[in-house]
């Protein structure tokens, strides 16, 4: 097995974590809304729910559901954010810390109507699955070959600061389209207008499940490829990414397991290199574990 191979298997491994032999999946309580899973809770944070009886049932059943009188999505978020609000001014998990006042929906699958909203924020302490859009901005030159745009975070971000990141990329908040997003985020951060973002290709999403001491992260990220100008060159907006590198897409599959990226975004360049045949099945042994990795189920 080569390095580089022996790397990106690394990263699947830890992006897909909660579906691993050890994970405390095992110990995890099923979060049902509505009679519907939704996500699972950790051992530590049921503790702490016991200790709001109005909002939260007594664990039953391997599951820790929202009180039956809490019947509406209004009723749900309400509840639910007065107890978050209440752990966050206790200082009960350092998760609450990096409060954003964004609200993502809560449902069992995308395709379902949201059962609730819920601070971003505290989603791992509820393993309630997030999902956001991702952008690959990308040129060809003359012969044809790939170069790829490369967002660098701002030191100030919350999570992952000054890491790698892909050109433009956001969290899906209630209430927002797929394609909302795509356009906002590429307009905040990069300042691409409208009408070239616009022109984005949705080329399929990916998905895993990780844990760490903040939670469990179900996560789906739609991606997208951006073909732009060999001329074209982004600019900094609104403060999250520091810097933009253009670099040839060799370049990138070197970068990508330099830990010099964000876990997920480095997911989301594998895909492309998978996708534009920068990795084929012949030269790459692991090329059927990369792909079945890149699409777990939530």
């Amino acid at each position: 097995m080569s390095l580089w191979s022996e790397k990106v298997l690394q990263l699947l491994r830890r992006m897909n974590s909660f579906h691993s032999p050890g994970s405390s999946l095992e110990k995890c309580l099923r979060f049902e809304v509505g009679g519907q899973q939704v996500g699972w809770v950790p051992p530590n944070v049921v503790s702490v729910l016991c200790r709001f009886p109005e909002v939260f049932c007594p664990p039953h059943g391997g599951a820790v559901a929202l009180c039956p009188g809490l019947d509406s999505l209004e009723r749900r978020s309400a509840a639910v954010e007065a107890v978050l609000q209440e752990l966050r001014d206790g200082g009960a998990f350092a998760c609450l810390k990096g409060w954003r006042n964004e609200r993502y929906a809560v449902m069992p699958r995308y395709c379902d109507a949201p059962l609730m909203h819920m601070e971003r924020a505290a989603t791992s302490l509820f393993g309630v699955k997030r999902y956001g859009v991702h952008v690959n901005g990308f040129s060809r030159d003359g012969n044809g070959n790939l170069s790829m745009w490369v967002a660098r975070r701002s030191n100030t971000k919350q999570t992952y600061p000054g890491k790698l990141d892909n050109l433009a990329a956001g969290g899906l908040a209630a209430g927002c389209t797929v394609k909302h997003t795509l356009v906002k985020e590429c307009e905040e951060e990069a300042c691409i207008p409208a009408s070239v973002a616009e022109k984005a290709t949705p080329v399929g999403t990916i998905s895993y499940t990780y844990e760490d001491e903040d939670g469990v992260f179900p996560e789906c990220q739609f991606v997208f490829d951006l073909e732009l100008p060999s001329n074209f060159r982004p600019e900094i907006g609104d403060g999250e990414v520091q810097d933009f590198y253009y670099y040839p897409i060799k370049k990138v599959k070197e970068l990508l397991v330099s830990e010099e990226f964000k876990p997920n975004c480095a997911m989301v360049v594998l895909d492309f290199l998978i996708r534009h045949s920068v990795i084929e099945p012949d030269s790459e042994p692991y090329y059927q574990e990369f792909v079945a990795s890149l699409h777990r189920s939530l």
